[in-house]
């Protein structure tokens, strides 16, 4: 299945929020459309959401919308992912050297693709035969145009016929790992087991981890933002010496500032006190939900990208 797709001057989009329950579309009309769909996170994951940004861009086009002003309403859907802005400027660049934004956003979904591969080929040179990998979130196939970062790298070993298991955390509130990892591992036939996030140290502790591998919503000097829960599989990852990568491609790279710069996103407090909708805790709670965390370098063996595997900076 295709996370999305373009057609008849439409945009597609799998809803996430449904998976693994329902396999369903959304049909995005207009730029509007795809923000919302944003800020829903029927499509979520920093590569996705990039594509999807720019196929926005496209529909504002395909509207005879003013681009720049499209452009500032869809680059505040969200504010940590810098994928996102990284794609509206990427396609305002091509529509001023003639292209147009419905090109730009195609070739970006092309390229996505191609990216990921190398992501996995890259990925591909620290997994070892029976490794058993740790991942948190969805930073898969769901999560990018096509194959995934951090689970590109874990299907770019399998496929090449290493014996390997994966363990997803379940990924609170939404439960990305529970309801997306482990659909997209199950699809390609990869050995895998869910835990609560919270049994991520006791696993590593067990000796039942060899690797760590996430992916990334902005990579910058001082480490990387991804989704909450990563730096406390980062901080277990130390101190029981278990290798950690983060898989990203260099579009999630924000060369000018520092990580600690990055805007955290605060969502609904619904999403921590409600379960398939029905409340767990009093509805009144005080509720804070930071929708990520930020990885410091000095925890992080390397980002493997599509030029390679880098160092932390």
């Amino acid at each position: 299945m295709e996370t999305l797709y373009w057609k008849d001057n439409k945009l597609y989009l799998l809803d996430q929020t449904l998976i693994p329950r329902d396999i369903k579309y959304c049909e995005c009309l207009t730029y509007e459309d795809v923000i919302d769909a944003i800020k829903t996170m029927k499509v979520r994951g920093a590569p996705a959401i990039g594509v999807a940004a720019a196929y926005a861009m496209a529909l504002a086009e395909c509207h005879n919308v003013n681009l720049d002003e499209a452009a500032v309403k869809i680059k505040q859907a969200r504010p940590t992912a810098i994928n996102l802005f990284w794609a509206v400027d990427e396609v305002l660049k091509a529509v001023d050297s003639g292209c147009s934004a419905i090109d730009a956003a195609n070739k970006m979904y092309n390229d996505d693709i191609k990216v990921n591969e190398k992501i996995g080929e890259y990925g591909n040179t620290v997994i070892d035969d029976g490794d058993t990998i740790l991942t948190h979130c969805n930073a898969g196939a769901l999560a990018c145009a096509g194959y995934g970062t951090a689970l590109g790298v874990i299907r770019t070993a399998h496929n090449s016929g290493k014996n390997i298991s994966v363990i997803c955390d379940e990924t609170r509130p939404l439960f990305q790992g529970g309801r997306l990892s482990v659909f997209e591992m199950q699809q390609e036939n990869i050995p895998v087991q869910l835990i609560v996030d919270s049994a991520a140290g006791f696993m590593m502790q067990q000796g039942k981890v060899d690797k760590v591998v996430i992916g990334a919503d902005r990579v910058a000097e001082g480490g990387v933002a991804n989704k909450i829960g990563s730096l406390m599989v980062a901080v277990a990852a130390n101190r029981y010496d278990i290798p950690f990568y983060v898989a990203a491609p260099i579009s999630t790279f924000d060369f000018e500032n520092n990580i600690f710069d990055t805007t955290i996103e605060q969502r609904d407090k619904n999403e921590v006190l409600c379960i398939n909708d029905k409340f767990i805790a009093n509805e009144n709670t005080e509720v804070s939900n930071p929708a990520f965390d930020i990885v410091e370098s000095d925890l992080i063996t390397g980002i493997i990208t599509e030029e390679g595997i880098k160092k932390p900076f």
